[in-house]
């Protein structure tokens, strides 16, 4: 019963929790210590970081000063540069050394680079301070008079602060909000997109070393699921869509009451004038010398073309196995089928072998139509 299961927020929290990101304000955070110790412009750059770019809590408070580049069509922007960023430029942030793997760069949301450089523009200088992780002293970005960001603060004061200004709980279903939770959550989110990211994509921009860890991040949607079932036609591939005439004058008339054809299914080289056509065994396979059939090439069958009274209907034939089959594995299924009926009644009454059908035919041509216009 021991598995992965990622610990997803739901979209509708998700999305309050982005917006109170987006929109946080001193009020919003603690004014007892908080106020004093870390600006709003460090805050807001911590908030965005949790919320798009998909790091552990370890690795956001080891970011290091000079983290975000920026590249316009594949070509990297200096970051002196005065140019204005063009609006299709990409954000590639530098993730340190982490739990996994070495350092990598990963593409985030330009809202976030744009956060973590206002706030690198004002942070004051600051000491060297020691990264636990790798031992070198390196200039952390979420760091002020003297003093780190500690890796508790995001779980503690900031998804705390942002649950208040979204409306949300703290905790739903699945258990606590953490740091760790938005990991799931944009992972499942990518993976689930319009457009998704395919799972060796996902791995790399989570920084995984192998894709089975990736696995346990990256969950299916129901609605995903649903369409990827539907997708696979499972109830589709068991029927054939069919186009029928139906003569209207026959049925107003009262002609086809007296057994005169009305309905007529369209097999692709003639028509079909058997009522339960549905049910016969040979559709389309012994047809030339039935007498429910008119080839289109005979002048019934071009006549019948070329009434303006009939009405083009559409209608499912469910195939048999023998049929998909066929239809699936080509002509030697075919053949098999044409030989168990060779002595089974047509609807006509004669079998094939009496009616000298021959004994190889093509693959069904049940199949799925386009609609013609009436003007064709």
């Amino acid at each position: 019963m021991l598995g992965p299961d990622p610990r997803v927020i739901a979209d509708d929290i998700w999305a309050k929790l982005l917006w109170a990101g987006l929109n946080i304000e001193p009020e919003d955070l603690p004014t007892s210590l908080n106020s004093l110790r870390y600006p709003l412009e460090l805050l807001r750059a911590l908030s965005l970081t949790w919320l798009f770019s998909g790091l552990r809590s370890n690795e956001i408070v080891r970011l290091r000063v000079g983290c975000v580049r920026w590249q316009h069509d594949g070509f990297p922007i200096p970051g002196d540069s005065d140019e204005v960023l063009a609006r299709d430029a990409v954000c590639l942030l530098d993730v340190p050394t982490h739990k996994t793997g070495t350092s990598f760069t990963k593409p985030v949301d330009p809202l976030l680079g744009k956060a973590i450089e206002t706030w690198q523009n004002l942070r004051p200088q600051q000491p060297r301070m020691l990264d636990r992780k790798t031992n070198e002293h390196i200039d952390l970005l979420f760091a002020t008079r003297a003093r780190r960001v500690a890796n508790t603060y995001l779980n503690g004061t900031i998804i705390p602060a942002l649950c208040r200004k979204a409306g949300v709980p703290t905790a739903d279903i699945r258990g606590n909000i953490t740091s760790h939770r938005a990991r799931s959550t944009i992972a499942s989110q990518l993976y689930n997109a319009k457009e998704p990211m395919t799972l060796f994509e996902l791995q790399a921009w989570l920084g995984h070393r192998s894709p089975e860890s990736t696995q346990h991040y990256a969950k299916i949607t129901p609605n995903t699921l649903a369409k990827a079932y539907n997708d696979a036609g499972y109830f589709a591939r068991n029927i054939r869509t069919i186009e029928v005439l139906v003569d209207r004058d026959a049925v107003t008339s009262g002609a086809a009451v007296a057994g005169a054809p009305w309905q007529y299914y369209d097999m692709g080289h003639g028509y079909c004038t058997y009522t339960f056509f549905e049910q016969c065994q040979h559709r389309s396979m012994a047809c030339a010398r039935c007498d429910f059939y008119t080839p289109k090439a005979w002048s019934k069958g071009q006549l019948l073309e070329a009434k303006d009274n009939l009405q083009r209907m559409l209608t499912s034939i469910l195939l048999t196995d023998d049929e998909r089959a066929a239809v699936d594995d080509g002509q030697a299924a075919l053949d098999q089928l044409l030989k168990r009926l060779v002595d089974v009644p047509t609807p006509a009454g004669a079998t094939p072998r009496e009616i000298g059908a021959p004994a190889t035919a093509t693959l069904l041509p049940i199949l799925a139509i386009t609609k013609r216009r009436h003007d064709e």
